[in-house]
């Protein structure tokens, strides 16, 4: 448990008590602090921060609760595990609610104890690492805050640095979830134009049809139903940065216009007459890898190369496990502030099987594991036993079809599970016979690309698998 000697503060007026847990917790590597009563503890609070509080709530001064409330007062986060003789439920709720990080019964379990401790260290660990990186200015550093504090970020930071201050059209490439639009954000905000507009647009969220009118916009009469003038996202980023996510997604012609507008740094919109001068950076994303598009005939190489002028690939949250812990905490604290719950750790074996897990979403999909993890946990701490569900223990999907209705499944469960199971299958139908082009795919089930996009999350769907499969 050496976390460079972190000191504990053990509240006990049982000497006897508190010379045992003085020595548990040396012999653990921690150093110990040890009052008597509340007024000192909060006196040797004051002096020097402790790591984690072993509060005993029957103090002959003052209350337990009212020594809680003061010493988180005084140290936001704190970890403070309560010790006492009470067995009543209503004096735990109590604690629980006033920010209490564990509560144990006496006579307590050491081994359990010791392992409340390490785990209130950990999390003490992590809250500091997070106002460390809330600290730093560079937009950059940004990123370890939002990702993890992984080697592969700190390899991002540097790509970020390098690339921002300069006018170089950036390409992002990464799996969905990955975090692309945080990298591009990046970039902008480290970036002299970071005081100027950056704007977004999801070419796969926007019907063909109107995509050209998005981007470059059009004037007055440009068409029929064209009563007014309309500024299209380059314009609006005039000065500043534009982002485009999912490029791949841009139908063929559109690539042109785009190309010409790169290439000239002019915008010439729908029914306009002169070309007007343009000043606007362009980051790009994909969750496909262009090159191969481009030599596959469906995309542009003179515009991926265009756009390529600095690349940036996006590891998988799956090649990058070390982030997993840190994510994980920040998400089951975001959840247990939001939803008014008194879950503040994640046990071990819960860990493991998190850091187990391929994340085909990524960090969206962890983040949204964790929520409901959190909403469904009913304790303190995140166990194995809430997460299996989570993330796919139960009974399988088949491949292609919907599954066969499980016993003592209820009649809705059953509904779903074939619903999934026949989405999956339609997907997957639609995307052999489009040799895995998502736009292609998206037509056939006529829905949006977007929606096909969180399908795709939502079973472990990649398009890249079905390339070779249409005859």
């Amino acid at each position: 448990m050496d976390r460079d000697n972190p000191p504990i503060l053990v509240v006990e007026d049982d000497p006897a008590l508190g010379r045992l847990m003085r020595a548990i917790f040396e012999s653990e590597g921690c150093r110990v602090l040890l009052a008597t009563d509340g007024s000192s503890a909060l006196r040797s609070a004051q002096s020097e921060t402790p790591r984690a509080v072993l509060l005993d709530l029957g103090l002959p001064d003052m209350d337990g609760l009212r020594v809680l409330e003061g010493l988180r007062r005084a140290h936001a986060g704190l970890p403070v595990i309560i010790l006492t003789g009470q067995t009543g439920v209503s004096t735990a709720v109590q604690a629980i609610q006033a920010g209490a990080f564990n509560y144990f019964t006496k006579p307590f379990d050491r081994a359990q104890l010791v392992l409340a401790v390490r785990h209130a260290l950990e999390r003490a660990a992590l809250q500091d690492q997070v106002r460390a990186l809330k600290g730093q200015a560079a937009p950059a550093s940004d990123l370890a805050r939002l990702m993890g504090p992984g080697q592969a970020v700190r390899r991002l930071q540097e790509q970020v640095r390098q690339v921002a201050a300069t006018n170089f059209t950036v390409f992002v490439h990464g799996e969905t979830g990955a975090g692309k639009e945080l990298v591009c954000r990046a970039i902008h905000d480290s970036s002299p134009r970071s005081a100027q507009p950056y704007v977004a647009l999801d070419c796969g969220a926007i019907p063909e049809t109107l995509l050209e009118s998005e981007l470059f916009g059009y004037e007055k009469g440009a068409f029929s139903g064209a009563d007014r003038r309309k500024e299209g996202r380059f314009r609006l980023a005039d000065g500043g940065t534009v982002f485009l996510d999912e490029i791949a997604n841009l139908p063929l012609g559109l690539q042109a216009k785009l190309l010409r507008v790169l290439q000239e740094r002019q915008l010439q919109p729908l029914g306009g007459g002169q070309p007007q001068a343009l000043d606007v950076r362009v980051v790009a994303a994909s969750n496909q890898d262009l090159e191969s598009e481009a030599r596959a005939g469906r995309f542009r190489q003179d515009l991926f190369f265009r756009l390529s002028e600095f690349r940036i690939s996006l590891p998988a949250l799956r090649e990058r496990p070390e982030d997993i812990p840190y994510l994980a905490q920040r998400f089951l604290e975001e959840a247990a502030v939001e939803l008014r719950l008194p879950v503040g750790e994640i046990l071990p074996g819960a860990l493991a099987l998190l850091k187990s897990h391929p994340w085909p979403g990524n960090v969206r999909e962890l983040r949204n594991v964790v929520r409901q993890a959190v909403l469904q946990c009913g304790g303190l701490s995140l166990a194995p036993e809430t997460l299996k569900p989570l993330l796919g223990a139960g009974p399988d999907l088949p491949a292609d079809g919907p599954s066969a209705p499980t016993a003592g499944a209820s009649l809705r469960e059953i509904g779903e599970a074939a619903l999934a199971g026949a989405e999956r299958g339609a997907i997957r139908a639609a995307l052999r016979d489009s040799a895995g082009n998502i736009l292609q795919a998206a037509r056939a089930l006529r829905t949006d690309n977007k929606t096909l996009h969180t399908k795709l999350k939502k079973y472990g769907i990649r398009a890249k698998d079905f390339e070779e499969a249409a005859p």
